[in-house]
């Protein structure tokens, strides 16, 4: 699978798996369990979770389905602004291993800006870092000027971010600043809300041209640009193979043009989406 370099050196997959939503349902859990362990299978190796996940049980979640395969993954979760302080990341920190099982995390995200300063925060990571308990740390849901406003020589390794085609305002100036200062973006939700990118016309011709899914399109099209890797979230096996096969689809210059035309590209700044 392609992959993007880390500032670190180390190469992050271009597809990953959210995990979103998962261990909500303790009903489910086995099932979602295998769904992880079937993406570790097919070789989807970036698994994405974080401490607000179904109040910690999501990263219980990923930590069954690595146990004896930590080796094979490269693992992101994060804090909660509300644990942000030098001594509440440390801890959020800690806890986190516990429930995934493992003594690192690969990278290490504050899931949006909160009430804490950033440098407190930062000051925090490094500390985590310096104790081997993460390898690297970055953030989620920062715009330009959230990124411009962190102390000179912050090591942020990633920024995870709301992006798919009908939500595309970081092309304007978030995007071409992670790529000029070596910032992978991490894009959540790619296949879009309530069926408004999968049950798009455009998109579903694309991928009839393609003999591909629509799915498959819209992931081929947020890893299209250098530097930006995707992180679908499924509780499906049927969806995790399906969502593999977008590595290997390339988009061409009409299909682009066409998905420019469904879905227009920003011509100015705007606010940071989230969810």
């Amino acid at each position: 699978m392609r992959a993007v370099r880390l500032p670190d050196g180390r190469d992050l997959p271009v597809l990953g798996l959210g995990t979103w939503k998962m261990g909500e349902d303790r009903a489910r859990v086995a099932d979602e369990v295998r769904v992880v362990q079937r993406a570790l299978d097919l070789g989807i190796t970036l698994l994405d979770t974080a401490e607000i996940y179904a109040s910690g049980r999501s990263e219980q979640v990923v930590g069954e389905a690595i146990a004896g395969r930590r080796d094979q993954v490269f693992l992101v979760t994060k804090v909660a602004p509300s644990n942000a302080s030098r001594r509440g990341t440390v801890r959020a920190c800690e806890a986190s291993l516990k429930r995934l099982g493992t003594e690192v995390i690969d990278l290490y995200l504050l899931h949006w800006i909160g009430g804490t300063p950033i440098g407190e925060t930062i000051e925090a990571f490094e500390t985590l870092k310096a104790e081997g308990k993460i390898r690297a740390w970055g953030v989620s849901n920062f715009d330009t000027d959230d990124l411009e406003a962190m102390p000179a020589g912050a090591q942020c390794a990633a920024n995870q971010v709301l992006y798919n085609p009908r939500s595309r305002g970081i092309e304007h100036s978030l995007i071409p600043y992670c790529q000029a200062h070596a910032i992978p973006i991490m894009a959540y939700t790619p296949l879009g809300q309530s069926g408004q990118v999968l049950d798009n016309a455009t998109i579903g011709e694309i991928a009839r041209r393609h003999g591909a899914t629509p799915a498959q399109v819209a992931l081929a099209w947020s890893i299209r640009n250098p530097g930006v890797v995707t992180i679908p979230k499924t509780a499906t096996l049927a969806r995790v193979e399906e969502n593999l096969g977008a590595a290997e689809l390339t988009l061409t210059e009409a299909d682009l043009a066409d998905i420019d035309r469904a879905f227009p590209p920003p011509r100015s700044k705007r606010s940071l989406e989230m969810i």
